[in-house]
């Protein structure tokens, strides 16, 4: 069987040729597409005449921005220009809009602007955006892959919608992969997949179609004979020819998961917020993995080990004294070790804090204190706890009155330490958790004595 080579060599890419036509071919994003939706009838060529609402399609990459916007502007009737944050200036962005408004009021015909990563653009760039997009010369169809709240001016963001578009679902990608296979615009049925390597694909893939796609595309092209190999088979044109792609051949062409991680973007938040609170509930499994995303995505080492010491002062504590040091140890292990071996330690503080007790007691204190002093409760130190050792303290009265713990057998005297104004308020509330057992025991004592009880 003769495959046509031209579909893996000197081509379009796969993933652009696969591009959908319309809206009804796009896979995935159902939750934007409902009928009477704003992109829905965007698209509407009967609406075409009408005033339309400027969209922000925010998401992550390969879940179908442009192809989006393509399908919109093939399925409109409107006029299309495409414009790259990347290439464009406020001069081209100018350009774009005195045409938009020449072509509707000379000929009536309204203008799809699609700006891809607009989050690239500078608050000049997308200023120049607002006179066209306010006064409907263009209707706006922006792709970020960036939070628009910390990238797009908040007047171009109240004057368009927002439609966060999610990652595709497994079986998004695979009916994608499989039309790719058969589609004349694709491989035409040059090859067949087998059931582990369409698996291996969407496993591979993260919710990413473009990446689904290149995948499948360059796995493809390992599964395509040589041209002996296809002068030999020449003649023979039944399916039993029409090579396998084998997850072996999708494991050559893809070595690694796509790990979806922006170090400036929610990701890096997102995934450090998800590690904390899985040390925090204890979940070693889910911690570890949060860590290996990190470490694999090539996030700052000493970063994750800042956050492990913040972890163990403020979610373990007392409940464990060695936590604190065992995450400070694991900072200076990566500082003087560096990566890939800084992993280990790393991962040896992240099981020790999330499998140990945890107690948040001195966090509370500190920060109930600190509210305490904010608010003005802080009074005078008691005149017995004032410095006494500069000339004419004495006189004043200064440490009159003091007693000195260790002259007490228990090595804990009665008297006051706070301020009148707080006399008897309590901050440090150990748990029955841990080693703060032992400390909750000898506080209750310790309280007793000094109040004189």
């Amino acid at each position: 069987m003769t495959i046509p080579t031209a579909l893996f060599q000197g081509q379009t890419p796969l993933a652009v040729r696969m591009r959908p036509t319309s809206l009804a071919e796009v896979a995935g994003q159902s939750h934007l597409l409902r009928p009477g939706s704003p992109l829905v009838t965007l698209a509407d060529p009967d609406a075409s005449t009408r005033a339309a609402t400027s969209v922000i399609l925010w998401g992550p990459p390969g879940t179908g921005k442009t192809t989006l916007a393509q399908a919109i502007a093939r399925s409109s009737g409107r006029r299309f220009v495409e414009l790259s944050a990347v290439t464009a200036g406020v001069r081209d962005v100018r350009e774009v809009m005195q045409e938009a408004l020449t072509q509707r009021d000379l000929y009536g015909q309204s203008t799809i602007l699609f700006l891809d990563e607009i989050h690239r653009f500078t608050k000049a760039q997308q200023d120049a955006l607002l006179p066209g997009v306010e006064n409907g010369w263009v209707v706006l169809i922006a792709a970020t892959t960036e939070n628009p709240s910390f990238s797009v001016i908040s007047p171009l963001l109240s004057r368009s919608l927002l439609l966060t578009l999610k990652p595709l679902s497994d079986d998004d990608l695979r009916m994608l992969i499989d039309r790719a296979v058969t589609d004349p615009r694709g491989l035409g049925g040059a090859v067949s997949l087998g059931d582990d390597a369409r698996d291996a694909l969407v496993r591979l893939s993260s919710g990413d179609a473009r990446r689904a796609l290149t995948a499948l595309e360059a796995a493809a092209s390992l599964a395509a004979p040589t041209d002996d190999e296809q002068h030999e088979d020449e003649g023979e044109t039944d399916a039993s020819t029409v090579p396998v792609v084998t997850s072996e051949q999708v494991a050559q062409a893809v070595d690694r998961a796509l790990l979806r991680y922006d170090r400036q973007g929610d990701e890096h938040y997102d995934v450090i917020s998800a590690f904390i609170k899985s040390i925090r509930g204890s979940d070693v499994d889910a911690a570890m993995h949060y860590l290996a995303r990190m470490i694999e995505a090539g996030e700052d080492p000493r970063f994750i080990a800042r956050r492990l010491i913040i972890s163990a002062a403020e979610d373990i504590g007392l409940a464990d004294p060695q936590a604190l040091p065992l995450a400070v140890a694991a900072a200076e292990a990566v500082q003087f070790i560096g990566m890939p071996e800084g992993r280990i330690p790393l991962a040896e503080a992240t099981a020790y804090l999330a499998t140990t007790a945890k107690s948040n007691a001195a966090y509370l204190a500190i920060d109930a204190a600190i509210a305490d002093v904010r608010n003005g409760g802080f009074g005078r130190v008691p005149i017995h706890l004032r410095d006494a050792h500069y000339p004419g303290a004495k006189r004043l009265g200064h440490g009159k009155g003091y007693v000195y713990p260790h002259d007490s057998e228990v090595g804990v005297s009665p008297q006051q330490y706070l301020p009148d104004e707080l006399r008897g308020r309590r901050y440090y509330e150990p748990k029955a958790l841990g080693a703060e057992r032992d400390v909750q025991a000898r506080l209750e004592k310790i309280r007793r004595i000094l109040d004189g009880r």
